[in-house]
């Protein structure tokens, strides 16, 4: 079973982007962050013609996740984070394929830090810190994937003096991560290759791809059923060199069956 996570950066706009790599790889399960399009905005029938069933949560000009499943319908189990109820931005889905509860997220950014953004954002981690808690006692096969807008150490991110300040590279968020990824939670990419420079994003500006200055942003924490099942994964970094694509690269895990 392969699973990917990708941040699209526009659903609408990068759609061809999106269809070509969907065509080329064929992951069974996908996980999209920043739809940046509103619930009826969302090209379900393009996806459908592709082989995929969706759900997602979209919002107007922002945020927006989604699960699409290949010749099977992703079965919702929770849209949002508990923990705060009049959060309103679109950043969590969850669903059941194939018997393991997918949860797709897209972490706050958290800049300028500090700030009410960053405190915003170390809110949020609390909240999926919590919840991810109560999925792990739970004894499912879980996988928690997305963009988490944080580098969890040096290795993962080019030249990394520079982003001390940053509120993807900051103490603070970086021992969120740390927290969550401590109750049990493998990070899939580091299982497999732990010493490795591995990146998922390359800014638009300064040549960032071409230079190759990029970070991990985007991960696979698997629970331990999952864990014992990861037989490979990586990143598609070729698809963050197409024309007008997103400034993210799909990343994926391949599990062996059961």
């Amino acid at each position: 079973m392969k699973i990917a996570t990708y941040n699209v950066n526009g659903v609408n706009g990068r759609l061809p982007v999106l269809l070509q790599w969907l065509q080329e790889s064929t992951p069974d399960v996908v996980c999209l962050q920043e739809l940046k399009a509103p619930q009826e905005k969302f090209p379900e029938k393009a996806i459908q013609d592709a082989g995929y069933h969706a759900i997602w949560h979209g919002q107007k000009s922002w945020n927006g996740v989604a699960i699409l499943a290949r010749n099977e319908q992703p079965v919702e189990v929770r849209r949002g984070l508990p923990g705060e109820a009049e959060d309103d931005q679109s950043r969590y889905i969850e669903a059941t394929v194939n018997g393991i509860l997918i949860c797709c997220l897209y972490l706050p950014n958290g800049n300028p830090a500090p700030g009410p953004k960053f405190d915003y954002k170390l809110r949020w981690f609390e909240r999926l810190t919590a919840h991810a808690a109560e999925l792990f006692a739970s004894g499912k096969p879980v996988v928690l994937t997305g963009d988490y807008n944080v580098m969890p150490t040096e290795i993962d991110v080019y030249k990394p003096e520079r982003w001390g300040d940053d509120a993807l590279f900051r103490p603070e968020v970086r021992q969120a991560f740390k927290t969550l990824v401590d109750q049990g939670w493998t990070d899939a990419i580091r299982k497999l290759y732990p010493d490795e420079k591995i990146y998922t994003f390359w800014d638009y500006f300064r040549n960032a791809y071409s230079r190759d200055a990029g970070l991990r942003i985007d991960h696979f924490l698997l629970s331990p059923h999952l864990d014992k099942r990861l037989i490979a994964a990586g990143v598609n970094r070729n698809v963050r060199g197409w024309e007008k694509t997103s400034d993210h690269a799909p990343v994926w895990i391949e599990l062996a069956d059961e």
